[in-house]
């Protein structure tokens, strides 16, 4: 028959144990979320990558044929870099509703998960 004290000792010792295994699965937790978390913003480079070289292809395309059909080719490259100054401007007006909140709440959305 255990003694009172050696109730409470193996209490501490499962206390301890507890404390111990529930800070490695914490850990285990952050690791896991914080590797999700990077293994996504990697493939968003990668895309982000690809699309802008094959956005950049496009718009020379665009340019040099804008360019043909008016008869000076350095003209469509002013008429397109006008169409995208004007399109940041307004996305610049725009950058909290369209930027900062969608990738502020995904990145929430992916540690929360």
């Amino acid at each position: 028959m255990e003694t009172p004290s050696q109730n409470l000792e193996s209490l501490f010792a499962n206390a301890g144990e507890y404390l111990e295994t529930k800070a490695e699965l914490w850990k285990l937790k952050m690791v896991d979320k914080t590797s999700e978390t990077i293994s996504s913003i990697a493939e968003k480079i990668i895309l982000f990558f690809l699309g802008f070289i094959f956005f950049i292809f496009l718009n020379i395309g665009l340019a040099l044929l804008i360019g043909y059909w008016i008869g000076q080719t350095f003209w469509g490259f002013f008429i397109l870099a006008a169409f995208y100054g004007i399109v940041g401007l307004l996305i610049h007006a725009m950058k909290d509703k369209l930027i900062k909140t969608p990738v502020a709440n995904s990145l929430i959305e992916k540690f929360l998960k």
